[in-house]
């Protein structure tokens, strides 16, 4: 995870040495993400966060230390988010709640710097192969929140049993991360509507007819 409860030696930590370390890794995810991961040195990191040398290099020998905590921080942070949206997810309507509220969230930067987990996959995919495989279980993890929905709605019925719930999953996952990346190029969340309006209009050619059982807009969850 991304807090360390020793550092490089193995020493426990004090509440101080935790203090100095959150720093230090909030410091660097913040630049990372609006600058890069190539971009940020450990002396840029050093500045930001107020931390001397032997402070950086006992929390953080290297910069692959540093970027492996990076890339555990933004996971964690993003995937509390989205389980919050998710776990009660059983409706057509809850779904779009879920739309609605990554859109909005990307709004505020006007698309700017894209997805927090997906920027890094980006850069680290195919450099770091630590990185690579992290972050693969991190999607896995919240396509899983998406695929468990769908399966919600497939067991009561909103959606018709041969709809699949993984690869409907998937298709919305790819919209997703397709629509952050398209909004950070034209500093526009448009482009990421219509790519998440196209894919949950995709889920709803599986809804279940309202006379035949619940209405698609059926169900109290969705957040």
């Amino acid at each position: 995870m991304a807090e360390q409860a020793t550092d490089k030696n193995g020493s426990r930590l004090t509440e101080r040495g935790r203090a100095t370390q959150e720093r230090i890794l909030r410091a660097a995810a913040d630049m990372m993400y609006v600058k890069g991961v190539s971009s940020t040195t450990l002396d840029d990191v050093r500045a930001a966060s107020g931390t001397s040398k032997s402070q950086l290099y006992r929390h953080y020998p290297d910069k692959d230390a540093l970027v492996r905590d990076v890339v555990a921080l933004q996971a964690v942070e993003v995937l509390e988010r989205q389980q919050q949206l998710l776990r009660r997810l059983n409706s057509i309507r809850g779904l779009e709640r879920w739309r609605d509220a990554v859109i909005e969230n990307n709004a505020l930067r006007n698309g700017a710097y894209g997805c927090r987990l997906g920027s890094l996959a980006g850069e680290l995919a195919d450099q770091d192969e630590e990185a690579r495989q992290a972050i693969a279980r991190y999607f896995d993890t919240w396509e899983g929140l998406l695929e468990a929905g769908l399966t919600r709605m497939k067991d009561s019925r909103v959606l018709r049993g041969d709809a699949d719930a993984g690869e409907l999953a998937t298709g919305l996952m790819a919209a997703l991360q397709g629509g952050y990346l398209l909004a950070q190029t034209a500093r526009d969340v448009k482009p990421m509507r219509i790519a998440l309006d196209m894919a949950i209009g995709h889920i709803k050619a599986y809804a279940v007819p309202a006379e035949d059982g619940n209405s698609p807009e059926g169900g109290t969850g969705g957040r």
